[in-house]
């Protein structure tokens, strides 16, 4: 049987069809992919051989009539995988066609359909073919979907009972509904009242969710209405000099000190390491000595400023670190100094 007679029936019965106010209506295309078993024993001609299973490749266009019925054309490319007893039969595989035209029944207007048809099957031979089967076609969108199926195929020309599947993308044109309108039975109009939750502290968090009342306006809050915390790293250093070959402290670093004292206790599980430094005028081990009494000298005067001494570390360098190299007046004073650099983290508040 020719498929060009099949073709003009479809359009004919595509240009036909009455206006249905349908969920789905007009032309779509379609590609997919395609297995089908054959078990075909003793191929005619060819004593011993047998085909097997194919997969491949199709594509279809068709035609959506309304919410339960549409058609479609349809052509598969498929490679059939051959086995034979003879020993002059040396192919492993041969290529076929397959034409054909469907009728589909969508039950319900919903997503599974029911399959009958007539399948052309061009290979060794031209076979035809009487089939039918099922498929679930669900919309991505109002126009693209995704089709799965199943069908049984029946021989007319030879007693073949066939299987085949196939899975694909179709694409229906023009514009579509997503879902079939109802009408319904005129109701009375009712106009909601809409009501302002409270907020009484103005955080934007109603009083319902509101899990701290009365934030400050200047706070950033968080879903519940309670202020936003963040971690900071916070600073402070110390330089303390010193005349030649001496450890007093002058008076001048007081406020220097009474800083870093005021820190400590601000941040009471920070530490503090002092080093003590000298010039490079002198002998390397008396300087080292003098650099840790200059140290020590400013450890006692955080230590009368209320700092515990379990939270001091002295370390006297000498004049390992020089901070100026030169051989100057103005290098060594420079040079002779305790210093300290001090951090922690502290927790504060977001501000909105």
């Amino acid at each position: 049987m020719k498929l060009k007679s099949l073709t003009i029936a479809l359009a004919l019965a595509a240009t036909s069809a009455s206006s249905f106010a349908a969920e789905k209506e007009g032309f779509y295309i379609g590609a997919f992919g395609d297995y089908y078993d054959a078990s075909w024993e003793n191929v005619r001609g060819s004593a011993g051989t047998n085909v097997d299973d194919s997969t491949g490749w199709g594509a279809e266009i068709g035609y959506r009539f309304n919410d339960y019925w549409s058609a479609r054309l349809e052509y598969a490319d498929m490679d059939f995988d051959i086995s034979s007893s003879n020993p002059a039969m040396t192919a492993t595989s041969m290529d076929g066609e397959r034409y054909g035209i469907d009728g589909l029944y969508h039950i319900n207007g919903g997503p599974f359909y029911g399959i009958f048809g007539l399948k052309q099957l061009d290979l060794s031979e031209n076979l035809m073919f009487a089939n039918v089967g099922a498929g679930y076609q669900h919309y991505f969108t109002d126009n693209f979907a995704f089709n799965a199926e199943t069908s049984l195929y029946q021989g007319l020309d030879r007693g073949y009972t066939d299987v085949g599947a196939k899975l694909g993308l179709s694409y229906i044109f023009g514009a579509q509904s997503s879902a079939e309108p109802v009408e319904a039975a005129p109701v009375a109009a009712v106009v909601p009242v809409a009501v302002a939750p409270v907020d009484s502290d103005g955080d934007n968090i109603p009083d319902a969710d509101d899990q701290c009342a009365n934030t400050p306006m200047t706070d950033a809050v968080d879903g519940t209405g309670c202020t936003l915390y963040e971690d900071r790293e916070v600073t402070t250093s110390l330089l303390v000099t010193f005349p030649n070959n001496t450890s007093k402290v002058a008076g001048k670093y007081d406020s220097g000190i009474d800083k870093v004292a005021a820190f400590l206790k601000e941040h009471p599980e920070t530490t503090v390491l002092l080093e003590g430094h000298s010039s490079a005028v002198g002998k390397a081990d008396y300087n080292k000595r003098l650099s840790k009494k200059r140290a020590d000298a400013v450890a006692d005067k955080l230590i009368a400023d209320g700092i515990a001494a379990d939270r001091i570390t002295t370390v006297g360098l000498g004049e390992e670190r020089l901070k100026n190299t030169a051989n100057t007046a103005e290098a060594h004073a420079e040079n002779r100094r305790v210093e300290a650099q001090l951090k922690s983290i502290e927790r504060v508040k977001v501000e909105r």
